[in-house]
């Protein structure tokens, strides 16, 4: 797939606002402003580990996979200071077997995106966080567990995803979910090497 094309596949995958809102559960935080990367922090993997420690405390054996996904996941890459998580359990959509004792620890269920595989995202204030929640088995989970260690151990595509966001935050975005679909040119590019081999 040439560039053109890829820069088109990439822009009919963007949310409208329209489904931004459908997809928030509440009312969506408008930012209205630039995303503020921070250099990668070591202690991201140990903010990790204890949240790990707690999801698992609550939901013991409905814990069927748990990650650290996104940049704060990859050594070295700069990113939002928030940390982002993917949850396997057994079924995303019945919400009753996770959701609840999610709340306990801080959580609130933001996200619900029947069409997209179930996705669920819970997030929590303090420490921020992001808990992307799938079916057991999910494609998407395979895909950001393979984009995660590809950036770990391919430098120049971590850079050139870097550059990318660096470029991507200095303008101004309504809805950070905007930032997020404006980097799916460059995600779909580096997938494709990562499927190709």
């Amino acid at each position: 797939m040439n560039k053109k094309a890829k820069k088109t596949e990439a822009l009919n995958n963007l949310l409208t606002e329209e489904e931004i809102i459908s997809a928030t559960v509440g009312v969506p935080n408008i930012l209205n402003n630039k995303i503020h990367l921070a250099n990668y922090d070591p202690a991201w993997s140990s903010i990790f580990a204890e949240l790990e420690k707690e999801i698992s405390y609550v939901l013991k054996d409905k814990v069927l996979l748990l990650e650290h996904i996104g940049s704060t996941s990859v050594p070295g890459l700069s990113a939002k200071p928030i940390i982002d998580m993917v949850l396997a359990v057994s079924d995303s959509s019945d919400e009753f077997c996770y959701v609840p004792q999610l709340e306990t620890l801080g959580y609130i269920l933001k996200i619900r995106e029947p069409n997209w595989y179930e996705h669920r995202v819970l997030k929590l204030q303090d420490p921020k966080a992001n808990l992307h929640v799938f079916s057991a088995g999910c494609e998407a989970i395979e895909r950001m567990i393979a984009f995660r260690d590809w950036l770990r151990s391919h430098v120049e595509d971590m850079r050139l995803y870097e550059a990318t966001k660096h470029k991507l935050s200095q303008k101004t975005w309504k809805y950070i979910q905007n930032y997020a679909d404006a980097k799916s040119a460059v995600i779909s590019e580096i997938m494709a090497r990562i499927y190709s081999r």
